[in-house]
């Protein structure tokens, strides 16, 4: 039986006799296979036990601190993923590879002499505290992905929301892109000016892009890799282009839970600044053969990893893990998401207006999805930043905004008109 074992140095695997071993032995084992003593050694399932700083922290993750149980009683089988946390230094296995150099040996070029000092470690601590979704925006994004795709198709966003002082990423709303998801790839076809509209709305509700979330398969659930070596420089390309420190990818996928069914899973990230500051430089290869391992990043030219110099590295490492939590924002996520299979049309836009009648005016256009498909589909693209701000707010909208592509539509404070008055053309 193989245990993939994560630690601070990246995934690692061990052999094992069986699940009836006893945590115990399994130090044993990691003692002699990872050489690692035991009494080195903190065991958890939580990924977060990597997150950990002090004793304190060590304290909180007890699940595998009875030597004594089996690992059957922990629902771990061949590989299942095990997280280490341990004191002191060690040599990755594998060593440095020696080779001819000085006057007996190869000249060196000065790209030699560059990677030989680039040498890939794991991060420990991410740029953010941590990650929190609302509620109604993680919901509508996962449900889309699990009962229309089936997980059948990746699928991708941006998130948009705040950072506090305290490093705290908190996402307030998802806008999905023009895409084409494949099995295995997420092709993101992005509009520059449906872009700038975004950003223009985000601005008017006191937020900015700090994220990108996408889905895995469940074909990719199959392999062995959180990460896939596309997904690794998708990830690394749009944080370079943020140049947002905090800034969090967030992955969605199917995951088997002790009943044998699946549960959805949100596991968010932050790439590490050596994997950004590779992706800058031009390190990475960018195209990809039939039998490349997707769970290796291929690099141009030598790097070391562990002490030993490398053309092919293990996505793991540029991975930083972030808490993810959530919480009730200020937004609704009922009208329809753009971008996805189904058409907006004036209809939804009616629909969601009736089914919100009850409920103060700008309370009816808090939403992210409604105030782009305005600016977008109602000519009301220069004042929907405005609107953007009541709703920030939650102030009344200021009598007599015009729909510029509709000379005879307006938004009021006390209604919406913005249909023409044949029923036929609403769709």
């Amino acid at each position: 039986m193989m245990l993939r074992i994560r630690s601070r140095d990246g995934l690692e695997r061990i052999q094992v006799d069986g699940p009836q071993i006893t945590i115990f032995q399994l130090k044993t084992l990691i003692e002699s296979q990872l050489q690692i003593p035991i009494q080195n050694q903190t065991l958890s399932t939580d990924q977060n036990l990597l997150l950990a700083k002090t004793l304190a922290d060590l304290l909180h993750f007890s699940d595998m601190t009875d030597l004594s149980i089996p690992l059957s009683a922990l629902n771990l089988s061949h590989g299942s993923i095990i997280f280490l946390y341990y004191h002191g230094e060690r040599t990755v296995r594998g060593g440095p590879t020696v080779s001819p150099a000085g006057s007996f040996g190869r000249k060196m070029t000065m790209d030699d002499l560059i990677a030989k000092q680039t040498r890939i470690t794991r991060q420990e601590s991410p740029h953010c505290d941590s990650v929190s979704f609302d509620r109604d925006s993680a919901n509508a994004f996962q449900r889309f992905v699990n009962e229309t795709l089936a997980f059948a198709s990746k699928r991708g966003g941006f998130m948009y929301g705040t950072v506090t002082d305290e490093g705290r990423v908190e996402v307030d709303f998802i806008y999905e892109p023009p895409q084409q998801g494949l099995e295995d790839d997420l092709v993101l076809l992005r509009d520059p000016e449906e872009e700038k509209l975004v950003d223009a709305i985000a601005a008017g509700l006191g937020r900015k892009r700090v994220g990108f979330i996408f889905t895995q398969t469940i074909m990719q659930e199959k392999k062995d890799y959180n990460f896939s070596n596309k997904e690794i420089i998708q990830a690394a390309e749009l944080h370079a282009e943020s140049e947002l420190k905090e800034w969090v990818t967030v992955v969605v996928k199917l995951e088997a839970n002790e009943d044998g069914a699946a549960d959805v899973h949100f596991e968010a990230f932050q790439m590490s600044d050596m994997c950004v500051k590779l992706f800058k430089d031009g390190w990475f290869v960018t195209e990809f053969g039939e039998n490349d391992d997707p769970k290796l990043s291929k690099m141009k030219k030598d790097v070391v990893v562990g002490g030993k110099d490398v053309k092919e590295v293990d996505n793991d490492f540029f991975l930083v893990v972030v808490k993810i939590f959530d919480h009730q924002g200020p937004l609704s996520t009922s009208f329809p998401i753009e971008n996805r299979k189904n058409l907006v049309t004036l209809r939804a836009l009616k629909s969601h207006l009736d089914r919100t009648k009850s409920l103060p005016f700008v309370k009816r256009i808090s939403d992210f999805h409604l105030l782009l498909f305005l600016a977008k589909s109602q000519g009301l693209g220069s004042d929907v930043p405005a609107l953007a701000e009541c709703v920030n707010t939650q102030t009344a909208v200021p009598e007599g905004i015009k729909a510029t592509g509709s000379p005879d539509s307006f938004i009021s404070n006390k209604e919406f008109y913005c249909f023409p008055a044949d029923p036929t053309l609403w769709f």
